[in-house]
């Protein structure tokens, strides 16, 4: 079929993906310059919607969701209209892949999950859920499908098209419209229903990630009488799969028949989930999971080995100081990244001038490019601390593999936190003040919303310094612009 050249102002560039429901296409807004990602709904699928809510409806709907939402952890939605008579909603374009592709390549290869991507997926899930139900929000439809893991290793939930919103006119039609093995009971009986059908959708990406199976499975109608009358197996009684013992009374909870008996709220859940692991969960997955994560052709072979060569002309200082420097804006992929553009080049300044093309929001990537305009003069060279310092050199290793080694001086649970900039001398290594901690909690809840209550609390225990605090408080804010501000405004407090 011919693909349109536009969609009201958007131009389309590509196509992201096409189903029954319709076509996804990346897309260029030529007003703020970003490009978009545009969801359309074939006009055929309208026609056999039957009684009830019309897809048309559940479209529009999807936009008012979403657009209703403002969380790092949920794709935005820009924009919603019609051309041509095609409807489309303009979304943010996330890079990553989808939960459900790791899970069925660790399946397939016999891998286990990390235990703490475990919890950091479920644990920034469970986040954006909070942020979601809190402004009266539902999605409906939680499964690894629907949850994107980007290069630097941030969770994105996405596809609110059956989300309900609360004290909203949807009928009845449309409850059932879902994935049935990540239904809650009371989906299937017809009865009343609130946020805590995320929460047990959510029980059954964290028992599925655990084991490798859903709690209940076989045909629609078959997972329908199991959820609802049979038992759950926990996972500790699975053949070879003692070890998940500390998950048994989490997942007994997260996925009890009755809602009354489940978690309240995302929160609660939270609370659980970090009970069981002994700690609180990492801001952002391991470099090993990401590689995984990412379409092989953005990894070449031998690129992630630790014996592998280095690209010819640089030496193995150089290229872990490039990717600690790009690490700051990209994530753990930095390591990646640095080798494979080091082969296309020649010297360090183009090496520099190459990897900023890899850095996605202008300032970041400004930035970057100011580093290698410095190294080109000779006035400084890419890699320097500033304390005469040098970054150790990255180790990477496989699935199964200890944790990859951190660039900065966070701990090496959270490998995409940068190194904390101490611009006070010693009052950066104090503990940040009541007035910062208060501080901190309005200006960040402006960005992310009342998670940032959650978020602040985490980041306290992680991080008693100042600087290593306000610079992990810095992580959860998307934007660029809003994030150096943030970190501004927290540093111009008195110690």
């Amino acid at each position: 079929m011919a693909h349109p050249e536009r969609l009201g102002k958007y131009r389309v560039t590509g196509v992201l993906g096409e189903g029954a429901m319709g076509i996804v296409y990346k897309g260029f807004d030529p007003d703020i310059r970003r490009e978009v990602a545009i969801k359309t709904m074939r006009v055929a699928a309208d026609a056999d919607a039957g009684q009830g809510v019309s897809y048309a409806d559940r479209f529009r709907n999807e936009a008012q969701a979403a657009g209703r939402l403002q969380h790092p952890g949920i794709v935005a939605v820009y924009d919603f209209g019609r051309d041509a008579g095609v409807d489309y909603i303009a979304m943010e374009y996330v890079r990553g892949n989808t939960l459900s592709r790791y899970i069925t390549q660790a399946i397939s290869e016999q891998l286990d999950i990390n235990d703490d991507d475990v919890a950091s997926i479920i644990g920034q899930l469970l986040e954006a859920l909070d942020h979601a139900h809190v402004q009266g929000v539902w999605h409906r439809d939680i499964k690894p499908s629907n949850l994107i893991i980007t290069p630097t290793g941030k969770v994105k939930v996405s596809d609110f098209g059956i989300a309900r919103i609360e004290n909203a006119d949807l009928t009845q039609a449309a409850s059932l419209i879902g994935t049935p093995a990540y239904m809650a009971p009371e989906r299937f009986q017809g009865l009343p229903m609130d946020r805590r059908v995320d929460l047990y959708a959510t029980g059954v990406v964290l028992y599925q990630m655990l084991t490798g199976r859903v709690p209940f499975s076989g045909p629609p109608e078959t997972i329908m009488y199991k959820a609802v009358h049979e038992p759950l197996v926990l996972p500790s009684r699975l053949p070879g799969l003692a070890r998940l013992a500390p998950y048994d009374d989490l997942l007994t909870r997260a996925l009890a028949k009755r809602a009354e008996d489940r978690f309240a709220n995302a929160v609660q859940f939270m609370d659980a989930l970090e009970a069981a692991m002994g700690r609180l969960h990492p801001d952002s997955i391991s470099n090993a999971t990401i590689t995984a994560l990412m379409p092989q052709a953005l990894v070449p072979p031998g690129d992630l080995a630790t014996n592998s060569s280095l690209p010819t002309g640089f030496s193995a200082d150089d290229l872990a100081q490039a990717a600690a420097r790009l690490s700051r804006h990209v994530g753990p992929m930095a390591q990646v990244m640095v080798k494979r553009v080091a082969r296309g080049c020649s010297d360090l300044p183009t090496l520099y001038a190459r990897l900023a093309e890899q850095v996605t929001y202008p300032n970041a990537r400004l930035a970057f490019e100011q580093e290698a305009a410095t190294l080109a003069t000779g006035t400084g060279r890419p890699g320097a601390t500033g304390t005469g310092s040098r970054a150790p050199s990255p180790t990477n290793t496989g699935l199964r593999g200890a944790p990859p080694t951190n660039t900065g001086t966070a701990s090496a649970r959270h490998p995409t936190q940068p190194a904390p900039t101490n611009t006070g001398g010693s009052a950066g290594l104090a503990p940040p003040s009541a007035a910062v901690v208060d501080a901190a909690q309005r200006l960040l809840a402006r960005q992310i919303g009342p998670i940032a209550t959650l978020v602040v609390k985490k980041a306290l225990a992680a991080a008693p310094q100042r600087d290593a605090f306000i610079q992990r408080l810095a992580q959860a804010v998307d934007d660029p612009a809003a994030r150096a501000r943030l970190v501004d405004e927290l540093r111009r407090l008195p110690p």
